[in-house]
């Protein structure tokens, strides 16, 4: 890949709420954008694939510079039922593994592939100061995100690869809009203590790490993270200042357990999450603070 001029980048996820701001991003920059759907193609930027049935033109991976894998359903929807957990996992680690094995079918595969990661890796440790040299946690969601990096990793040997641990994403969507609409609503509330923390980042950091990611030499996971930490009361009550509603209820731990394994994961959890790698490579956030992030999502571009 060259270190100047324009990337040519396919995106899988491109239509998602990172993939949209990511393409922005880099087409500002003046870099082509190719994105991978999963219907008839309608512009000429858009390439088809299957990804469950390993279906696509592989020879595009010889033709681009870059891969950004951000596919994945969301971890939002509740319950996690049986059934949904195999959404999870197959819409995660199957068009992971079919880039991979499409980029060992062409002699000059991409020199960098950016592939989607979360913080769920570290699961629930309160207390722990945890970065990119912290173990995997215990549970559903730690198991599928080594999944999900292991498949990655079946890229070939020149390829660098990058798996994107990236911390829920404050934006008007995402997994935050359920707090958002119901803080709209007059029922901003506390989960359990508030005290855990959740680890965050502003939509627009997100998408300038992995534009930072395409020129960096940094391989393995890297902490998609804003650099300060900060607790879920902190960032629901942020919500409740912003949109000027109040903040008066709580919904005690138990209520929230009643919500099954997805509510404790996405709700209670607590992980001190920090972008050690991104910070130590130069990487310059435009949201330090969760509140700046949440103001950016009611600030018109």
């Amino acid at each position: 890949m060259a270190t100047r001029g324009a990337l040519r980048v396919l995106i899988s996820g491109a239509s998602g709420l990172i993939g949209t701001e990511l393409t922005r991003q880099l087409r500002d920059d003046g870099h082509e954008v190719l994105k991978l759907v999963r219907r008839r193609p309608i512009a000429d930027d858009e390439i088809n694939w299957a990804p469950s049935a390993r279906t696509m033109d592989f020879r595009i991976l010889g033709e681009v510079d870059a891969v950004v894998n951000l596919s994945g359903a969301t971890v939002a929807r509740i319950p996690w039922t049986p059934a949904y957990r195999r959404v999870l996992r197959d819409s995660r680690v199957q068009p992971t593994q079919a880039l991979a094995e499409a980029m060992n079918q062409v002699s000059t595969p991409p020199a960098v592939f950016l592939s989607g990661s979360a913080v769920g890796f570290y699961g629930d440790r309160p207390g722990e100061r945890l970065t990119e040299a912290s173990s995997a946690g215990e549970g559903f969601f730690p198991e599928l995100v080594t999944d999900w990096e292991a498949a990655a990793r079946l890229a070939p040997a020149k390829t660098r690869v990058v798996h994107l641990r990236s911390a829920v994403v404050v934006a008007r969507g995402g997994g935050l809009a359920p707090v958002r609409m119901l803080t709209a609503a007059g029922l901003g509330s506390r989960f359990a203590t508030g005290g855990q923390y959740w680890p965050w980042i502003s939509l627009h950091d997100e998408a300038a790490a992995i534009r930072h990611l395409l020129r960096s030499k940094l391989s393995g996971p890297v902490n998609l993270t804003g650099p300060t930490l900060a607790t879920s009361d902190r960032i629901t009550r942020g919500f409740a200042r912003r949109m000027r509603r109040p903040y008066l209820l709580r919904v005690p731990e138990a209520a929230v357990k009643l919500l099954g394994e997805a509510g404790e994961r996405l709700l209670l959890d607590s992980a001190k999450v920090e972008p050690v790698k991104l910070r130590d490579d130069g990487f310059e956030w435009r949201h330090r603070r969760v509140e700046d992030a949440i103001d950016a999502v009611f600030t018109p571009a």
